[in-house]
Parts: C-alpha cells; sequence; structure tokens
C-alpha cells in the first residue's frame, strides 16, 4: 500500500511541474534569456529570426508584434528600483542615463498593454523633444501631478509597466552586448 501511495504521489508532483512549467511557458514564456538591469527587462532573443522555444510559444499564444532584432530593442519595469510593483497612485522619478540608440520612447501601459497616458496629445516620452540634464541623461516624473523635468502624466489606479523602447540600438548590435546604464526609477510618493 505505501509503495502504490508513494507511487502516486510522485505522480503528481511530476504531472505538477511539468504543466505548471509549460503553463508559464506558455503566458510567459520570454522570461527566460532575458537580460536585466536594474528594474529594467529586456529579451533581445525576442525579435530574432529564430527565437527560443519559450518566446517562440509566447509569441504564438499572445500575437504581440516584436521589433526585429535589428530594428530595436525594448525594455520593461513592473518595479520600481526599490522592487515595488508600479502603481499609477504614486509618483515616479525616472532619472539616468538611456542607452546609444537612434530613437526612444517612454510608454506607460496598464497590465493588458493599453496606453495609460492622460494627453492623447502626449502618449509617450521620446528622444526628440526631451530635456536633458548636462550629462545628457533623462529626468523624468511619471505619475498624475506635474514634477520637476520632464513630465509624463498619467491616469488610473493599480498596477502599471514602463516601457523604453530603443530604436535603432547601439545595445545588442554586432559586438557590443554590454549596457552601461539605464534609467532608475525611484518612487516619489503616493495618494
Amino acid at each position: 500500500m505505501g509503495l502504490i501511495f508513494r507511487l502516486l504521489v510522485g505522480l503528481v508532483v511530476a504531472l505538477s511541474v511539468g504543466f505548471g512549467a509549460s503553463y508559464y511557458a506558455l503566458t510567459d514564456g520570454r522570461l527566460f534569456a532575458a537580460v536585466r538591469v536594474g528594474s529594467w527587462a529586456a529579451w533581445p532573443d525576442v525579435g530574432q529570426p529564430i527565437p527560443n522555444p519559450y518566446s517562440r510559444a509566447y509569441l504564438a499564444r499572445t500575437g504581440h508584434l516584436q521589433l526585429g532584432y535589428a530594428e530595436g530593442l525594448q525594455f520593461r519595469a513592473y518595479t520600481d528600483d526599490s522592487g515595488d510593483p508600479l502603481d499609477a497612485r504614486c509618483q515616479y522619478l525616472v532619472a539616468g542615463k538611456v542607452p546609444g540608440a537612434s530613437f526612444w520612447t517612454l510608454v506607460a501601459t496598464d497590465p493588458d498593454g493599453a496606453n495609460i497616458a492622460a494627453s492623447p496629445e502626449l502618449p509617450a516620452l521620446h528622444s526628440e523633444r526631451v530635456a536633458r540634464w548636462g550629462d545628457g541623461g533623462l529626468n523624468a516624473t511619471i505619475g498624475t501631478e506635474m514634477g520637476p523635468g520632464n513630465w509624463l502624466e498619467i491616469e488610473g489606479t493599480g498596477p502599471f509597466t514602463l516601457a523604453l523602447t530603443l530604436y535603432d540600438a547601439v545595445v545588442f548590435s554586432g559586438a557590443n552586448t554590454t549596457i552601461e546604464a539605464m534609467p532608475a526609477i525611484e518612487k516619489v510618493s503616493c495618494q
């Protein structure tokens, strides 16, 4: 009787781990082969002609259109630098150097990917229309209340994501596979 019980427990554990890993790979398989710098994560393998099997399964399931490897790279942040999830009721300061790119955009989206910018005239911050620090770094306030430097006004409540998309990026082109710096995300206040 003990042998059958141990066999059934082993079978249940094996099936749970197998199906759990498969579910995870199909719902967010991009997390395999992620490149992380602070709060930011990018998946350079997603834009390749033949991505890894987990990224391929994720793309097939979601149908998201991805940038090609030579076109650009998107970094996403779900948390601030202290590890707390980004919350639309809070103010954040995004400051620091952005990796080299011909053009970049910074967008705030809800968990479903919809833009949560309050103004249709300013749905994102982009490299051609931002004031920079003396060293060329970004200084932006993200939130419902105006702050110093650039301001991306957002609306709503609950979790959100910041997406920093680098177009024609120097990062991961050719032999350059290091990221020197990414902007820090600091929570300033919450309502």
